[in-house]
């Protein structure tokens, strides 16, 4: 698409849509109606042809419109865009050129004309911003295709808000309508003075997306002392959330960034099972995770599998905590507790640690908040959270040998729990309870080498003999399970789908080994 830029000015967003090129759209060739225009310059170092057609002190507007045209008729362009040019265009001008496009530094149909910056401090709105729209004859007038809003600061002044909308608000709608164009999805109903966008209905995955959440408090400082970090709080989730939990004891340090990244990930953990669960976390991956009759012995078995990297970690229970487990996590250095619930005996314990944070989060453990972001330089990547379930009836089995009911539940427990383990991730479980962890390996064999090292080494009361093993996605060469192997593990979980499929069946036959597919991977990056 080629376009034809029209600007009395600087032609900020013009250069901005130049250097983006968005959809591949190219200017032909830039007008200003000002000699002195800084535009040319900055259209000049582009190599993008510029003209100048200014306004005689006699000349009629359509004269001067006229004129425009004829400077214009000498490129091909599809498309006009204006950016700051201060003449109104009348029906002289828009029946002479293909649609004509404005923005307008506010959330038209308020605020119209040259000062409206002002006139919304005047007014004392909270939220402005930008609109793009369809040029007609009118002042700020022509269907609107997008608007982008922009949060208005008590501090703000004319010069501040003008640069926040520009730069956060002009610089994103502009530039997204010109590619909407390119991509010919744009219908302009001039009866109905409204614009239609293919594709831009909605959905989990939108067109748009706009995120508003509000400041709930200035952290302590961010991963690292020497980074500024802030925490911000999206009030219409419901289900149980570190975000909105209560800490109950109010003396103790406020969270900090780590803390409530850990604290998140402990919590998402032990919301896969329905049965009393416990989780150590440390640095967002699991020390320990298992399921019992009671959360204290589930406490007991979770921490028991890597108590010397459980030291400062953060604990999470599904069901309320009680004196019994209270009494277990005070025994060693821990950062935070999270659970539905407090007995008031559990926090009499809990509070002889004048810095234990103590969160009370609400029951509502099912999946609401259904999409998870990772923000990125320039962007950010959204997906839907991993919410797979398995059962016994999902799995097949691939190997002579079939695993036993107590190690489909073992296996089953070991894939829910390594859902939370950062990849190349392998798990070690028996029962529902973990025995070693291999987690954040580039090599998956190194993976099981460092699980079968944590359940030897550093587990308590437990080993990797007689184990189950879960790989979060497939194994590519068979040398992962002769690794388990000489670690004692009988029975294998992973999702299959490798090229060596079979030679790694081959491998877990040899051993005599159980091993079922899954047809699905658990990757987890961040």
């Amino acid at each position: 698409m080629k376009l034809a830029g029209m600007a009395s000015n600087r032609g900020r967003n013009l250069m901005n849509i130049a250097d983006r090129a968005p959809g591949g759209a190219e200017f032909a060739v830039v007008l200003t109606n000002d000699a002195d225009a800084p535009v040319l310059e900055a259209a000049a170092e582009r190599g993008i042809p510029t003209e100048v057609v200014e306004h005689d002190a006699d000349e009629s507007r359509e004269t001067h419109e006229e004129r425009v045209l004829d400077a214009l008729s000498e490129y091909d362009f599809d498309l006009v865009t204006l950016d700051g040019y201060m003449r109104v265009l009348s029906e002289t001008f828009l029946e002479g050129t293909p649609t004509a496009l404005n923005v307008h530094p506010s959330l038209l149909p308020n605020f119209t004309g040259a000062n409206a910056h002002e006139q919304v401090l005047d007014a004392g709105v909270k939220v402005t911003g930008c609109t793009v729209h369809v040029l007609d004859e009118s002042v700020d007038g022509g269907p609107i295709v997008t608007q982008e809003p922009i949060p208005v600061f008590e501090d703000d002044d004319e010069d501040s808000l003008k640069e926040r909308v520009l730069y956060e608000g002009e610089f994103t709608a502009y530039p997204r309508v010109i590619e909407w164009f390119a991509e010919d999805r744009v219908t302009v109903d001039w009866d109905e003075g409204t614009v239609s966008v293919e594709g831009d209905e909605g959905g989990d995955f939108p067109a748009r997306r706009i995120v508003s959440d509000d400041l709930a408090s200035n952290l302590r400082y961010g991963e690292n002392p020497h980074q500024d970090a802030a925490l911000y709080t999206d009030t219409t989730v419901s289900e149980a959330s570190v975000v909105h939990a209560d800490q109950l004891n109010e003396g103790a340090k406020a969270l900090s960034y780590n803390n409530y990244n850990d604290a998140d990930g402990a919590l998402n953990l032990i919301k896969e099972f329905e049965e009393p669960a416990a989780a150590v976390i440390k640095h967002t991956n699991p020390a320990g995770c298992a399921t019992a009759d009671s959360v204290a012995d589930a406490y007991e078995k979770a921490l028991s599998t890597d108590p010397m990297s459980a030291f400062g970690g953060i604990v999470a229970l599904n069901r309320e905590c009680d004196a019994a487990t209270a009494e277990q996590i005070i025994d060693s250095f821990k950062e935070v507790v999270v659970a539905p619930g407090y007995t008031d005996a559990a926090l009499d314990v809990l509070f002889e640690k004048d810095n234990l944070r103590v969160l009370d989060v609400n029951e509502n453990f099912e999946v609401t908040d259904s999409l998870t972001e990772k923000p990125l330089v320039g962007g950010r990547l959204v997906q839907e959270r991993d919410t797979q379930h398995l059962s016994a009836d999902d799995l097949e089995v691939v190997t002579e040998r079939e695993p036993t009911d107590e190690q489909i539940e073992s296996l089953l427990f070991a894939w829910h729990t390594l859902k939370h383990v950062k990849s190349n991730g392998i798990l070690f479980a028996k029962g529902t309870e973990t025995v070693g962890i291999g987690m954040g390996q580039v090599s998956r064999v190194d993976a099981v080498r460092l699980a079968a090292m944590k359940a030897d080494e550093h587990a308590e009361g437990k080993d990797a003999e007689g184990a189950v093993m879960a790989s979060d996605a497939f194994f590519p060469f068979p040398d992962g399970i002769e690794e388990a192997a000489d670690a004692g593990i009988e029975a294998v979980i992973q999702p299959g789908g490798s090229k060596n499929d079979e030679s790694v069946i081959e491998a877990a036959d040899e051993h005599d080994m159980a091993m079922v597919f899954t047809g699905q991977r658990s990757f987890r990056h961040d």
